[in-house]
């Protein structure tokens, strides 16, 4: 099962890579990771996406908490949350194809961030499925190269998620 914990840690020296060996340590994958100062500078959110065993990832949190420099774990599964991605991609469509590529990114409020003499820098953010299905609808269109970031997640305000 897919999970999307949130950490909070002390913006110090060696923190990420102690939360990764972690995972690392028992053989778990990290799919997304997204790292970020708060309000506060001398903190920071990490947003980790991993997938496995609800009591794997139970195991996993009491193990996050027990580290020095972490300030609060919380799994999103047990929360109502809005997640995130963003990617960045550069796009070479034929003449002929160019118009019908923007209504592609426009329908997907994609934001053109870059242009050239035969590409388009276009910016998408939205949820995984989102991201991922524009990435299936312009492939005809001669994807150059994209970056994309990890998820971030932010709780809704009050709302515990009920099983």
């Amino acid at each position: 099962m897919r999970h999307t914990i949130s950490v909070l840690v002390e913006n110090k020296f060696g923190v990420l890579s102690r939360v990764s060996g972690l995972f690392s340590g028992r053989g778990f994958n990290i799919e997304s990771l997204s790292v970020g100062e708060t309000i506060d500078p001398a903190v920071s959110l990490m947003t980790i996406v991993t997938i496995g065993d609800d009591q794997i990832v139970e195991q996993i949190i009491k193990q996050l908490n027990k580290l020095i420099d972490i300030i609060k774990v919380v799994d999103y599964m047990e929360v109502d949350h809005v997640e995130r991605e963003m990617v960045l991609i550069k796009v070479a469509p034929k003449k002929n194809d160019k118009t019908e590529f923007l209504k592609i990114a426009e329908i997907f409020r994609g934001r053109i961030v870059d242009s050239g003499a035969s590409t388009f820098t276009v910016e998408i953010t939205g949820d995984e499925k989102k991201i991922t299905a524009f990435i299936e609808m312009i492939k005809p269109f001669g994807i150059k190269e994209f970056v994309r970031t990890g998820t971030v997640a932010i709780a809704r305000e009050g709302i515990k998620k009920t099983k």
